[in-house]
């Protein structure tokens, strides 16, 4: 009988982390040592080598790969499995950048399939919480510039001033499709959800290197062909308004769905019309997911797995800012 699954986090060090995923959602502290920068922590992934393992019931210890050749469509949905066969069609992160990332960009499903027989990635980032003054960079300030620009630039590493940059605060919510130059700046935590693709293009790394003075691989040609010059960032800042113990839906795409929650009193709700697994994230507070009468609690930073063979009764309940996703 399949219920409502937990994952075990796996932690990622990254040269540009830092301490809050340990220090401020309790991942693990067991297995890991805490003076190391973790960057990343892959909450849900099929990626090969990551493949998230379950942590709760009786199917802890089992990965989701197999979880998902086991049971198929009760698993993921019947046209979801028929889609993405074993590849869990969504790889949700949760970042925390200490440091600015590398400027970088996502091929699309096609170019992504021709060069790496991978899906491509289009993104969604959620700022869970950032310093004041904290920014992002999303597209060109010009929305006109040309190939031939881009390149010249990027030859006189002239690139950091054509970047668009975007002050946040928490709360805010930026979709990123694939092709749209972007990077994540420093004193900010970030949940990342995505197609389940670790396939990226480093364009610009502000001239950082490790602790032998050797900065990281660029990918400026494989790039080119993968940028939209035409992206227009104004538009990727997802406007909403979130009312006390309201659901809004935030984003509705080919690649998944995002509503984003604000639970003050128990509520019940159904998605069988849907065919699809759901995913619930705790943002703050804390709640307790129940369906088909398993019930698992969620504080800050966890997430749940509602198999699509129950997903037509999930009852919540608690005090708490969630995020639901499910693929359609």
């Amino acid at each position: 009988m399949l219920y409502p699954l937990k994952f075990r986090p796996r932690l990622k060090e990254r040269i540009w982390g830092g301490d809050a995923i340990v220090r401020r959602r309790g991942r693990c502290l067991s297995r890991v040592a805490k003076d190391r920068l973790y960057g990343e922590s892959w909450d849900i992934s099929t990626v090969k080598g990551d493949v998230s393992v379950v942590a709760n019931g009786m199917l802890k210890g089992n990965n989701l790969r197999e979880l998902i050749e086991v049971y198929m469509g009760d698993l993921v949905g019947e046209d979801n499995f028929m889609r993405f066969g074993l590849e869990f069609p969504l790889l949700i992160k949760y970042l925390d950048c200490n440091d600015k990332l590398s400027v970088q960009v996502h091929p699309d499903d096609a170019l992504a399939e021709e060069r790496h027989g991978s899906y491509g990635k289009t993104e969604a980032w959620y700022i869970a919480d950032c310093k004041p003054g904290a920014a992002l960079y999303l597209g060109f300030k010009n929305r006109n510039i040309t190939r031939e620009e881009y390149i010249e630039a990027v030859a006189e590493q002239r690139l950091e001033e054509m970047l668009n940059r975007i002050e946040v605060k928490p709360g805010d919510l930026f979709f990123i499709p694939a092709g749209t130059v972007h990077a994540l700046g420093a004193g900010i935590e970030v949940v990342e959800v995505q197609q389940t693709s670790d396939i990226t293009y480093r364009i610009y790394d502000w001239n950082r290197v490790d602790a032998s003075g050797k900065g990281r691989e660029l990918h400026t040609a494989l790039a080119v062909d993968a940028i939209d010059f035409e992206a227009d960032a104004e538009k990727l800042h997802i406007a909403y308004e979130l009312l006390r113990g309201g659901h809004v839906k935030v984003l509705d795409t080919p690649f998944f769905t995002m509503s984003l929650l604000d639970v003050e009193s128990a509520k019940t709700m159904d998605y069988s019309a849907l065919d699809t697994f759901v995913i619930y994230i705790c943002l703050s507070g804390k709640v307790s997911i129940k369906a088909d009468g398993v019930e698992e609690s969620l504080t800050e930073g966890e997430l749940v797995l509602v198999p699509a063979e129950i997903n037509n009764e999930i009852c919540i309940a608690g005090e708490a800012r969630m995020m639901e996703l499910y693929v359609k």
